[in-house]
């Protein structure tokens, strides 16, 4: 997924959720979109190097968009958690993922369930059962832990009871976690922030949902990051 044309700053405070305040090299202060409501645990530290995208849209009160950052050892966080579904559609088109590289057919945000839901991607094939594929970010990472989720979510509680009801109607449900961050190399359920989301998953898992973590790539020229890519499936540890 080729990135949008980046510049860097420093971050000072992400606040009211959907804003930022960030300082360029010359000192000026600027006031940025962010497009993550979650808690962004790890991901925006004060101080923190952040590459911000910038809209010619004339209807935006804030132009500027909180897109990546680069944390204190190195790593890269994408943050703009709609990159997610955009960057997993690329790797679906691509057959990059294996698990899922038998169908020819992609259909994005379909709706489904009976809770009023919408499928991130209906996957269909010839001679093949339709697939239901919901997609999370993966952006918090610890050591080389990948974790879902940073926060309680009610919606992923409910996007996984949708999954296994569609199992249950002899469809193939996968919950797939596209890595937004390039630091971790297996994967977890982050229990201790979720418990009912650990609990719905471990459920799903029994009742044949399938579970894949793939670990992400970011690609630079120079110093500017310029690409993100799934690259391969990383151990899922119950």
């Amino acid at each position: 997924m080729q990135l949008p044309s980046l510049k860097s700053a420093t971050l000072i405070r992400r606040y009211k959720r959907f804003l930022a305040d960030v300082e360029l090299a010359n000192g000026e202060v600027l006031t940025i979109h962010c497009a993550n409501t979650g808690a962004m645990t790890g991901c925006g530290e004060k101080g923190d190097t952040i590459w911000y995208s910038t809209s010619d849209s004339k209807t935006r009160k804030y132009p500027h968009s909180w897109e990546l950052t680069q944390l204190k050892n190195g790593q890269m966080v994408c943050i703009n958690t709609h990159r997610s579904n955009q960057l997993t559609l690329e790797a679906l088109q691509n057959k990059q993922i294996k698990e899922l590289a038998a169908y020819n057919k992609i259909l994005p945000e379909m709706k489904y369930g009976e809770e009023n839901s919408r499928i991130d991607f209906l996957l269909k094939g010839e001679g093949l059962p339709d697939c239901y594929v919901e997609v999370k970010s993966v952006t918090l990472v610890k050591g080389n832990l990948g974790m879902f989720p940073d926060a309680v979510t009610t919606r992923g509680q409910k996007h996984l009871r949708e999954l296994m009801a569609m199992k249950k109607r002899g469809h193939r449900a996968v919950i797939f976690f596209a890595g937004l961050h390039n630091g971790f190399d297996h994967f977890k359920v982050a229990e201790y922030i979720d418990p009912e989301y650990a609990k719905l998953l471990s459920q799903a898992i029994k009742e044949g949902v399938e579970v894949y973590a793939y670990a992400g790539e970011f690609e630079f020229s120079g110093q500017i990051p310029t690409a993100l890519s799934l690259t391969h499936c990383v151990p899922y540890i119950e």
